[in-house]
Protein backbone atom coordinates (compact mmCIF):
# COMPACT_ATOMS: atom_id res chain seq x y z
CA UNK A 1 0.00 0.00 0.00
CA UNK A 2 1.47 2.95 -0.59
CA UNK A 3 1.13 6.06 1.95
CA UNK A 4 2.24 8.75 -0.64
CA UNK A 5 4.25 10.15 2.52
CA UNK A 6 7.48 11.36 -0.09
CA UNK A 7 8.02 15.35 -0.05
CA UNK A 8 5.66 15.47 3.23
CA UNK A 9 6.96 17.66 6.03
CA UNK A 10 6.18 15.96 9.44
CA UNK A 11 7.15 18.04 12.50
CA UNK A 12 7.44 15.20 15.52
CA UNK A 13 8.10 15.53 19.18
CA UNK A 14 9.51 13.47 21.37
CA UNK A 15 11.61 11.91 18.69
CA UNK A 16 15.03 11.24 20.57
CA UNK A 17 14.52 7.43 21.47
CA UNK A 18 11.41 4.62 21.73
CA UNK A 19 8.08 5.79 19.78
CA UNK A 20 9.11 8.75 18.76
CA UNK A 21 12.48 7.75 17.30
CA UNK A 22 10.58 4.84 15.52
CA UNK A 23 7.81 7.18 14.48
CA UNK A 24 10.32 9.43 13.22
CA UNK A 25 12.58 7.34 11.02
CA UNK A 26 9.43 5.34 9.54
CA UNK A 27 8.58 8.79 8.37
CA UNK A 28 12.30 9.14 7.04
CA UNK A 29 11.70 6.05 5.00
CA UNK A 30 8.56 6.80 3.68
CA UNK A 31 10.33 9.70 2.17
CA UNK A 32 8.97 13.06 3.85
CA UNK A 33 11.21 15.50 5.54
CA UNK A 34 11.74 15.53 8.92
CA UNK A 35 11.32 18.53 11.81
CA UNK A 36 12.01 17.15 15.09
CA UNK A 37 11.10 18.99 18.29
CA UNK A 38 12.57 18.45 21.99
CA UNK A 39 14.00 20.40 24.75
CA UNK A 40 17.50 17.94 24.44
CA UNK A 41 18.90 18.72 20.97
CA UNK A 42 21.88 16.76 21.22
CA UNK A 43 20.15 13.57 22.33
CA UNK A 44 17.57 14.47 18.96
CA UNK A 45 20.46 14.65 16.94
CA UNK A 46 21.85 10.77 16.46
CA UNK A 47 17.88 10.22 14.63
CA UNK A 48 18.44 13.09 12.66
CA UNK A 49 21.16 11.98 11.54
CA UNK A 50 20.23 8.28 11.01
CA UNK A 51 17.21 10.19 8.98
CA UNK A 52 19.87 11.55 6.81
CA UNK A 53 21.35 8.56 5.85
CA UNK A 54 18.33 7.26 4.57
CA UNK A 55 18.41 9.97 2.09
CA UNK A 56 15.60 12.81 3.77
CA UNK A 57 16.11 16.49 5.10
CA UNK A 58 16.27 16.51 8.70
CA UNK A 59 15.91 19.64 11.09
CA UNK A 60 16.14 19.86 15.00
CA UNK A 61 14.69 22.30 16.87
CA UNK A 62 14.39 23.12 20.49
CA UNK A 63 11.42 23.42 22.07
CA UNK A 64 9.67 22.62 25.54
CA UNK A 65 5.86 21.97 24.17
CA UNK A 66 4.66 22.92 27.08
CA UNK A 67 5.66 26.44 26.47
CA UNK A 68 3.51 28.30 23.97
CA UNK A 69 6.27 31.22 23.24
CA UNK A 70 8.53 28.69 22.65
CA UNK A 71 6.64 26.25 20.53
CA UNK A 72 5.35 29.34 18.76
CA UNK A 73 8.58 30.05 17.77
CA UNK A 74 10.48 26.59 17.13
CA UNK A 75 6.92 26.21 14.62
CA UNK A 76 7.64 29.67 12.89
CA UNK A 77 11.67 28.27 12.45
CA UNK A 78 10.25 25.39 10.73
CA UNK A 79 7.89 26.87 8.34
CA UNK A 80 10.87 29.31 7.35
CA UNK A 81 13.30 26.12 6.85
CA UNK A 82 10.43 23.81 5.11
CA UNK A 83 7.89 26.49 3.73
CA UNK A 84 5.04 23.95 5.03
CA UNK A 85 4.01 21.59 7.67
CA UNK A 86 1.78 18.37 6.28
CA UNK A 87 1.72 16.37 9.61
CA UNK A 88 1.90 16.71 13.41
CA UNK A 89 2.78 14.13 15.29
CA UNK A 90 2.47 14.61 19.11
CA UNK A 91 4.95 11.82 20.75
CA UNK A 92 6.50 14.07 24.11
CA UNK A 93 4.74 12.85 27.13
CA UNK A 94 5.53 11.57 30.81
CA UNK A 95 4.04 8.80 32.95
CA UNK A 96 3.48 10.82 35.92
CA UNK A 97 3.87 8.78 39.35
CA UNK A 98 3.68 5.28 39.34
CA UNK A 99 2.03 2.56 42.70
CA UNK A 100 0.07 5.78 44.34
CA UNK A 101 -2.98 5.68 44.52
CA UNK A 102 -5.16 9.30 43.59
CA UNK A 103 -5.24 9.58 47.59
CA UNK A 104 -1.60 9.67 47.59
CA UNK A 105 -0.99 11.63 44.33
CA UNK A 106 -0.13 15.33 45.42
CA UNK A 107 -1.39 18.30 43.44
CA UNK A 108 1.57 19.66 42.69
CA UNK A 109 2.43 15.51 40.60
CA UNK A 110 -0.97 15.52 39.01
CA UNK A 111 -0.95 19.51 37.65
CA UNK A 112 2.77 18.15 36.52
CA UNK A 113 2.02 15.60 34.19
CA UNK A 114 -1.65 16.64 33.36
CA UNK A 115 0.50 20.04 32.04
CA UNK A 116 3.09 18.05 29.89
CA UNK A 117 0.91 15.66 28.29
CA UNK A 118 -2.27 17.96 27.54
CA UNK A 119 -0.90 21.62 27.08
CA UNK A 120 1.60 20.01 25.23
CA UNK A 121 -0.22 18.63 22.11
CA UNK A 122 -2.56 21.62 22.78
CA UNK A 123 -0.07 24.13 22.28
CA UNK A 124 1.58 22.34 19.05
CA UNK A 125 -2.15 21.99 17.50
CA UNK A 126 -3.00 25.48 17.69
CA UNK A 127 0.56 26.73 16.51
CA UNK A 128 0.63 24.14 13.31
CA UNK A 129 -3.75 24.21 12.76
CA UNK A 130 -2.89 28.10 10.35
CA UNK A 131 -0.66 26.58 8.52
CA UNK A 132 -1.77 23.64 7.32
CA UNK A 133 -5.41 25.51 6.70
CA UNK A 134 -4.04 27.79 5.00
CA UNK A 135 -1.96 25.13 2.37
CA UNK A 136 -5.31 23.02 2.09
CA UNK A 137 -4.98 20.76 4.87
CA UNK A 138 -2.79 18.66 6.92
CA UNK A 139 -2.76 15.10 9.37
CA UNK A 140 -2.52 14.89 13.50
CA UNK A 141 -1.79 12.16 15.38
CA UNK A 142 -1.72 12.42 19.22
CA UNK A 143 -0.02 9.55 21.02
CA UNK A 144 -2.09 9.02 24.13
CA UNK A 145 -2.63 5.40 25.92
CA UNK A 146 -4.97 2.57 26.68
CA UNK A 147 -4.92 3.99 30.39
CA UNK A 148 -7.11 6.56 28.48
CA UNK A 149 -9.16 4.40 27.66
CA UNK A 150 -10.01 2.09 30.18
CA UNK A 151 -8.65 3.69 33.55
CA UNK A 152 -5.83 2.34 35.87
CA UNK A 153 -6.07 2.22 39.89
CA UNK A 154 -2.56 3.42 40.86
CA UNK A 155 -1.81 5.63 37.45
CA UNK A 156 -4.36 8.53 38.45
CA UNK A 157 -2.90 11.46 37.31
CA UNK A 158 -1.25 9.87 34.09
CA UNK A 159 -4.58 8.01 33.25
CA UNK A 160 -6.36 11.78 33.70
CA UNK A 161 -3.80 13.26 31.05
CA UNK A 162 -4.67 10.13 28.57
CA UNK A 163 -7.94 10.85 28.94
CA UNK A 164 -7.80 14.67 28.34
CA UNK A 165 -5.52 13.98 25.43
CA UNK A 166 -8.63 12.27 23.80
CA UNK A 167 -11.24 15.24 24.30
CA UNK A 168 -8.73 17.13 22.89
CA UNK A 169 -8.35 15.08 20.02
CA UNK A 170 -11.98 14.70 19.32
CA UNK A 171 -12.84 18.74 20.08
CA UNK A 172 -9.86 19.66 17.59
CA UNK A 173 -11.12 16.52 14.88
CA UNK A 174 -14.61 18.69 14.54
CA UNK A 175 -12.92 21.97 14.97
CA UNK A 176 -10.96 21.47 12.28
CA UNK A 177 -12.30 19.02 9.45
CA UNK A 178 -13.96 21.92 7.14
CA UNK A 179 -10.04 22.75 6.81
CA UNK A 180 -9.15 19.21 5.71
CA UNK A 181 -7.11 18.45 8.79
CA UNK A 182 -7.69 15.21 10.15
CA UNK A 183 -7.02 14.44 14.15
CA UNK A 184 -6.99 10.98 15.45
CA UNK A 185 -5.02 9.69 18.36
CA UNK A 186 -3.43 6.37 18.48
CA UNK A 187 -3.38 4.80 22.32
CA UNK A 188 -0.02 1.90 22.98
CA UNK A 189 -0.73 -0.20 25.61
CA UNK A 190 2.46 -1.79 27.40
CA UNK A 191 5.84 -0.99 25.17
CA UNK A 192 8.53 -3.37 24.68
CA UNK A 193 11.51 -1.79 25.65
CA UNK A 194 13.83 -0.72 28.54
CA UNK A 195 10.91 0.55 30.92
CA UNK A 196 9.22 -2.50 30.06
CA UNK A 197 12.34 -5.11 30.73
CA UNK A 198 13.97 -2.70 33.73
CA UNK A 199 10.64 -2.14 35.90
CA UNK A 200 7.43 -3.21 35.14
CA UNK A 201 9.21 -7.08 34.76
CA UNK A 202 11.23 -6.81 38.00
CA UNK A 203 8.45 -5.53 39.74
CA UNK A 204 5.68 -8.14 38.20
CA UNK A 205 8.49 -11.10 39.03
CA UNK A 206 8.94 -9.70 42.82
CA UNK A 207 5.32 -9.76 43.36
CA UNK A 208 4.10 -13.31 41.96
CA UNK A 209 7.91 -14.74 42.95
CA UNK A 210 8.48 -15.93 39.00
CA UNK A 211 11.66 -15.33 37.05
CA UNK A 212 11.59 -12.15 34.65
CA UNK A 213 11.08 -14.17 31.68
CA UNK A 214 7.84 -15.98 33.72
CA UNK A 215 6.81 -12.49 34.44
CA UNK A 216 7.03 -10.67 30.58
CA UNK A 217 4.83 -13.79 29.65
CA UNK A 218 2.65 -13.35 32.47
CA UNK A 219 2.00 -9.98 31.13
CA UNK A 220 1.54 -10.70 27.67
CA UNK A 221 -1.06 -13.08 28.59
CA UNK A 222 -3.05 -10.52 29.41
CA UNK A 223 -3.24 -9.51 25.87
CA UNK A 224 -5.85 -11.43 23.09
CA UNK A 225 -2.82 -11.62 20.71
CA UNK A 226 -0.74 -12.69 23.81
CA UNK A 227 2.11 -10.50 22.99
CA UNK A 228 3.54 -6.71 23.65
CA UNK A 229 3.29 -4.30 21.59
CA UNK A 230 6.75 -2.69 19.77
CA UNK A 231 7.71 0.81 18.82
CA UNK A 232 7.61 -0.54 15.41
CA UNK A 233 3.79 -1.18 16.07
CA UNK A 234 3.14 2.27 16.99
CA UNK A 235 5.07 3.70 14.02
CA UNK A 236 2.56 2.06 11.76
CA UNK A 237 -0.53 2.94 12.77
CA UNK A 238 1.01 6.45 13.20
CA UNK A 239 2.47 6.28 9.09
CA UNK A 240 -1.61 5.00 8.61
CA UNK A 241 -3.30 7.50 10.36
CA UNK A 242 -0.92 9.91 8.91
CA UNK A 243 -1.02 8.73 5.63
CA UNK A 244 -3.78 9.78 2.36
CA UNK A 245 -5.43 6.17 2.84
CA UNK A 246 -6.78 7.60 6.16
CA UNK A 247 -8.33 10.66 4.36
CA UNK A 248 -11.85 10.20 5.56
CA UNK A 249 -11.04 8.79 9.31
CA UNK A 250 -10.95 11.70 11.78
CA UNK A 251 -11.44 12.19 15.68
CA UNK A 252 -10.80 8.33 16.29
CA UNK A 253 -8.92 6.59 19.05
CA UNK A 254 -6.33 3.29 17.48
CA UNK A 255 -5.30 1.16 20.00
CA UNK A 256 -2.54 -0.52 19.60
CA UNK A 257 -2.17 -3.10 22.54
CA UNK A 258 -2.74 -6.31 21.09
CA UNK A 259 -5.87 -6.72 22.15
CA UNK A 260 -6.68 -5.29 26.04
CA UNK A 261 -8.43 -1.66 25.78
CA UNK A 262 -11.27 -3.06 23.36
CA UNK A 263 -11.75 -6.29 24.30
Amino acid sequence: MELELTGKVAVITGPAKGMGAAVSLGFAREGASLALLGRDTAAIEPVAGQAREIGVAAGVFGCDVTDEAAVGAAVAAVLERFGRIDILVNVAGGTGPIGKTGVETTAAEFDEITHLNMRGPFNMIRAVAPAMAAQGGGRIVNVGGTFGMRGRAMRLAYSSSKWGLRGITKSFALELGPDNINVNLVAPGMVDGPRFRDKVVPQVAAQYGLSEEEAAAKHASDYALGRITTDADVAAAVLFLASERARQITGVDLPVDGGWAAL
